[in-house]
């Protein structure tokens, strides 16, 4: 006779990995980008990444400190959200601006919902698009690679994906080399700009086995296909290196919270989004189109949900 058991509730089967080791990988993962911001863009992409997440915690916990719940700033979710929103800011944008983001990053996505786990969407790409709304002309301004360097006066230029847009309707367009923009040495929000260490991040994820690749991949892939299919080979290499489709596919789109649970429902997720975004980009008011697409599908997941979900034995999906 069995005496040893002990029944609980669900989940019976559980694991050391905890939310704040989950989010401080990501934070981990996302460092190679930082480094490459600072060298590309200068201190001033460590200033705003600082202030992005100092003000994102400090909106959490005033937040539940106002209304009188946990705290959670322990968990590193907060930290991550300001980090990402920052990687997808110009370096040049005003310091109230972002702070801006970061309230609505933090108290109109995630508190007001309830905190982590009950967000309809992704915090950081909601503010994104948000900001770009409200503050179009600084959510646009991009500058040349290094010229803080300089002691002139910063000079402004177009982002690889704008130069796309004018190659795809034969106007006249100046590219960079395939190993700049791998590189990160290119106009752009300064955390996106680098494929080569976002790819190291995302090595480093599979490892720890934070994210699985189906997301990311399905993601890139359908994007690549697409383009390449509309515009030829090149065409489709230059759209999966340039804008923020890395960071996205990477680090947004496979947000537990807001990303399909099932494997097949993420492979659904990652080709939707794929879709969306190289429909905003080649024919849309706006040469991005990431984060509008992991918003727009953010939305979709409950049903993606349901239609992948795989039913027990005997058992129905309500």
């Amino acid at each position: 006779m069995v005496t040893n058991m002990n029944v609980s509730f669900a989940p019976h089967i559980r694991d050391k990995v905890t939310t704040n080791r989950i989010m401080l990988d990501v934070i981990i993962a996302l460092l190679p980008a930082f480094g490459v911001a600072v060298w590309v863009f200068g201190p001033r992409a460590a200033l705003v990444t600082g202030v992005c997440v100092a003000a994102c915690v400090f909106f959490e916990w005033a937040y539940e400190k106002l209304l009188k719940r946990k705290n959670t700033i322990g968990d590193f979710s907060a930290a991550l959200t300001g980090i990402l929103l920052a990687y997808n800011l110009p370096v040049t944008i005003p310091i109230w601006q972002a702070i801006f983001g970061c309230f609505v990053a933090i108290i109109l996505v995630k508190q007001i919902f309830g905190g982590l786990g009950k967000n309809f969407a992704n915090p950081a790409v909601t503010a994104r698009i948000v900001m770009f709304i409200a503050f179009p002309v600084a959510m646009t301004t991009w500058v040349v690679p290094f010229d803080w360097k300089s002691s002139a006066d910063i000079v402004t230029g177009a982002t690889p994906l704008v130069d796309l847009l004018h190659m795809f309707r034969n106007e006249p367009y100046a590219l960079p080399s395939l190993w700049d923009l791998f590189l990160g040495t290119h106009g752009g929000c300064f955390g996106e700009t680098s494929e080569l260490a976002l790819l190291i991040g995302f090595a480093y994820l599979l490892i720890r086995r934070v994210i699985t690749p189906i997301v990311p991949l399905t993601y890139i892939g359908t994007v690549f296909i697409l383009t390449t299919v509309i515009g030829g080979f090149e065409f489709g290499v230059f759209h999966i290196l340039t804008g923020g489709l890395f960071l996205g596919a990477i680090f947004c789109a496979t947000d537990y919270v807001t990303s399909p649970l099932t494997n097949k429902g993420r492979a659904v997720f990652g080709v939707c989004c794929g879709l969306v975004t190289v429909i905003i980009r080649l024919w849309g008011n706006y040469p991005e189109g990431v984060s509008f697409a992991i918003l727009f599908m953010n939305m979709l997941v409950p049903f993606i949900n349901k239609l992948t979900y795989k039913k027990g034995l005997g058992g129905k999906y309500k």
